[in-house]
């Protein structure tokens, strides 16, 4: 993938293990801020209150800035870091994966519990909708009328739609211009004589 790529998800998953009457419930949700990631938790321990533990993981931000990982009760290392490392071979972010555990009487140990954890995460993850994104640096360029043709040379070339469009006295336009193709077209801009251009605080994906 170019580096202003990343793969997420657009369809939430599940998956299910059994092991000597132990039953693992995996969910993966998109999600896009640690406000999201709690929330899901909430509401899938509320669902299934009734189990002995909610173990996940996530990663966040399309350049993939933050993670974590929980085992929630279950032996270090044996629920929370094989999620993840589910996460990590489907190369994901902006993801929770939760895998719910009813306890079955018997111990599975540690190579047991890791299968377990690991493969309802890796069915959930299959059974949902991957996405490949792209980031988009968000731009603000205000103009007078008789630069429109220059400007949209630079629109079309660049493959740019706008995505917001204001005509009063000057033209303002909200631009999303491709993380890789953010200096050159900058450039392009900076060059008419009269056009302005700011950026803005944020990014978005598409």
């Amino acid at each position: 993938m170019e580096k202003d790529e990343f793969l997420t998800i657009t369809k939430t998953g599940k998956g299910i293990y059994k092991e000597k009457g132990s039953k693992f419930f995996g969910f993966i949700f998109p999600v896009e801020n640690e406000d999201a990631v709690k929330k899901k938790l909430e509401e899938i321990k509320a669902t299934y209150h009734d189990a002995r533990h909610h173990c996940y993981a996530y990663r966040l931000g399309p350049e993939e800035e933050k993670f974590r990982m929980n085992d929630d009760g279950e032996p270090s290392s044996t629920a929370g870091k094989p999620i993840y490392g589910q996460i990590l071979s489907n190369n994901l972010t902006n993801v929770l994966v939760i895998v719910v555990r009813y306890f079955g009487g018997t111990k599975l140990g540690t190579s047991g519990l890791i299968r377990a954890y690991k493969t309802a995460a890796e069915e959930a993850i299959e059974n949902s909708k991957i996405r490949k994104m792209t980031i988009h640096e968000l731009y603000s360029i205000e103009f007078n009328y008789d630069l429109m043709n220059d400007v949209m040379k630079i629109l079309h070339d660049e493959e740019i739609e706008p995505i917001k469009k204001n005509f009063k006295e000057t033209c303002t336009f909200t631009l999303g211009i491709r993380k890789t193709k953010e200096s050159k077209t900058v450039q392009r801009f900076e060059k008419i004589n009269g056009l302005d251009i700011k950026k803005l605080n944020n990014k978005i994906s598409s």
